[in-house]
């Protein structure tokens, strides 16, 4: 494994995870401060953040972590919780922004995805930082900016696992992406 981590690498994925659950705690306060279209635009931000980092994380960070002693619980207890903030992301893009129901799944799936971040920040993370050597720490965050910039916009329940991120991922973030531009196009 080699050298362990320097306390204080801005660089490596731990710090680039944990900055990316603050710009998604951000993201939901923006969600819940905005109204009318603004309020829909904070929510496309917010679910293309969380789809994008959770893809990320399945195809970096969750092997690496598997790997740990009792890490094939830990990842599959995180994988669940992703796959239901996921499904309520998918049941939320069919609701008005402006209803009070929009309003109560949103805190609900908020309470859910802020008990995930931290879960992961203090179970996966932390224990992926001092088990794994700087150099591996900054390559891992390399992998995430790529895996990031391929992966899909939109929320995908059934894409869970790397190799389904993989194979399928592509095709559905071409999808998302066409869509996503659709959507662009209609609302100028």
């Amino acid at each position: 494994m080699g050298t362990m981590r320097k306390v204080g690498n801005d660089g490596d994925v731990v710090t680039y995870l944990k900055n990316q659950h603050e710009q998604i705690r951000g993201l939901f306060a923006k969600v819940r401060a905005a109204s009318g279209k603004d309020r829909e635009q904070a929510f496309r931000d917010l679910r293309r953040m969380m789809a994008v980092h959770e893809t990320a994380e399945e195809e970096i960070i969750h092997p690496a972590a598997r790997a740990l002693p009792d890490g094939g619980p830990m990842v599959a207890a995180r994988l669940r919780e992703e796959y239901e903030a996921k499904s309520a992301l998918v049941e939320l893009e069919t609701l008005d922004v402006g209803s009070a129901e929009f309003d109560l799944k949103l805190g609900a799936l908020e309470t859910a995805v802020l008990d995930h971040a931290k879960k992961e920040e203090e179970l996966e993370f932390d224990r992926l930082e001092t088990t794994l050597d700087e150099d591996r720490l900054l390559r891992m965050r390399r992998a995430m900016e790529v895996a990031e910039s391929l992966a899909p916009t939109r929320p995908h329940p059934w894409l869970e696992s790397q190799a389904s991120n993989i194979l399928i991922g592509p095709f559905a973030s071409m999808m998302d992406r066409a869509r996503d531009a659709m959507t662009a196009k209609r609302k100028s």
